[in-house]
């Protein structure tokens, strides 16, 4: 999700504006009822799909005490975006958007309406920005780039983005680490009601597999730029970024009788402390399983970590996990975040 620098200044800003007014409590509560969302204004957190160059319109309406005239905000407004007041009681507003290209991507919009001494419950609405209006997206492999989130609670996977769907997983919102979870974000759909919905690689069996969540169960979307490549036959690990390799190491794998499984994973978490050694000085988890160790603590999940042997590297050594020297994994540190995809082959 796109943050603006200067958001969270604003909105205290309106929040510090409103209080100088008496018109909300000392924590941005409602100070008394009496303002109400009406007529042709969305539901909370409804979506909506926009194209580059095409305007989106968004109408609102709030009713207040009588004889009153509320105010309507937005928090804040997109760079080129207006609010074009029709009438004043009951209050009726229209948001205008043209988004630019520079502006594609997802926008979570928050409006308020305020009147006297009374506010109206807040208002957030989605914006999903393309080149075109289109209500079925791709968030990953766009132009050398993917997104990730991190879950903020447990939430079942449904094999389609329906609430009716049958539920094919439920992640958690911790790792069996008890790190937070990160979701690779495959792409969205916003139904013709406007409820969104995220396609996420899950750390199932078998592996590849996907399933679609409610978007209100991530928070901060973030890109990344790297693909780390493991190559089985070469025993070769690189990393690219927008497709130039910046980092390359030798790397230890999966023996025969413990292959590491091939495909496309990525990143969902970083690991450090070991008390055994064997790890080296970091791990990197992925979502990737074995599909010959699924009694293993946690489900025999496929690692990328350093080793206190590295004399035996290259070779085919280990149970499934990919390792590689202690200085190379802390290497890929520095230039690797949660939520790169990883490509075994």
């Amino acid at each position: 999700m796109r943050a603006r620098a200067g958001q969270i200044g604003r909105r205290a800003a309106l929040v510090a504006a409103l209080l100088a007014c008496g018109l909300v409590g000392a924590h941005g509560a409602r100070a008394s009822d009496g303002v109400y969302w009406q007529g042709s204004t969305p539901e909370p957190l409804t979506a909506y799909a926009a194209g580059v160059g095409r305007e989106l319109a968004i109408r609102l309406e709030a009713s207040g005490p009588i004889g009153s005239s509320p105010q309507i905000f937005a928090e804040p407004l997109p760079p080129g975006a207006q609010l074009e007041r029709v009438s004043d009681a009951p209050a009726k507003v229209v948001f205008r958007w043209k988004p630019t290209a520079k502006q594609i991507g997802e926008w979570k919009l928050a409006f308020d309406a305020v009147a006297g001494q009374a506010t109206a419950p807040p208002l957030s609405v989605y914006v999903h920005v393309g080149r075109r209006a289109s209500r079925s997206f791709a968030l990953s492999s766009v132009a050398g780039r993917s997104q990730n989130a991190t879950l903020v609670r447990h939430v079942n996977v449904r094999a389609r983005p329906t609430n009716g769907s049958r539920i094919v997983f439920r992640l958690r919102a911790l790792t069996p680490e008890h790190v937070p979870h990160v979701v690779y974000l495959l792409g969205g759909k916003i139904d013709g009601r406007g409820r969104y919905w995220l396609r996420v690689s899950l750390p199932a069996l078998p592996n590849g597999s996907s399933g679609w969540i409610q978007r209100e169960a991530v928070e901060g979307f973030r890109w990344v730029d790297t693909h780390l490549v493991i190559d089985r036959a070469r025993l070769r690990a690189t990393l690219y970024r927008r497709g130039r390799p910046i980092f390359r190491s030798i790397v230890g794998v999966g023996q025969p009788r413990w292959p590491t499984p091939a495909g496309r994973f990525y990143v969902r978490e970083r690991l450090t402390g070991f008390t055994d050694p064997i790890y080296g000085s970091l791990a990197f988890g992925t979502n990737g399983r074995s599909a010959v160790l699924t009694d293993w603590p946690g489900g025999g999940f496929i690692g990328i970590h350093g080793t206190n042997h590295p004399e035996i590297l290259p070779g085919r050594v280990s149970h499934g996990c990919v390792r590689m020297p202690n200085a190379s994994i802390r290497r890929l540190d520095r230039l690797m975040r949660v939520g790169t995809p990883v490509t075994i082959r």
